[in-house]
């Protein structure tokens, strides 16, 4: 594999990602505001209702997808790097290989650890 072909799928990846996040959301953002649009706001207060993935059983159902397209925001620059690290394996290039396996490794670390 070429490194602009490698490029070119990196780049196709982050768009293709970045459109599908944005879709998911702007879909829940609708769905909430269609739903819950005229009921009046309390900024007196902030109300933390999601912690932890447990807890996702709580909250209704746009906003379910909302935290779904913010998720696929997350995941596709890790994605990305999970392909890179693929790519690096493909041209056997050790050195790239350990750095995107350490970056993968701390991005999957700090996720799991944010959720849990």
């Amino acid at each position: 594999m070429t490194d602009e072909r490698m490029d070119l799928i990196i780049g196709n990846l982050l768009r293709a990602g970045v459109v599908a996040a944005a879709a998911v959301v702007a879909a829940g953002g609708i769905w909430y505001l269609s739903a819950d649009g005229k009921a009046i706001a309390d900024y007196r207060h902030f109300h933390n209702e999601i912690h932890g993935v447990r807890s996702l059983w709580s909250v209704s159902a746009p906003q379910l997808v909302i935290l779904i397209g913010l998720t696929i925001l997350i995941a596709t620059p890790v994605a990305r790097v999970a392909f890179s690290l693929a790519a690096f394996a493909l041209e056997r290039d050790r050195v790239y290989l350990g750095i995107t396996a350490a970056v993968l490794a701390i991005l999957v670390y700090s996720i799991l650890a944010a959720w849990w």
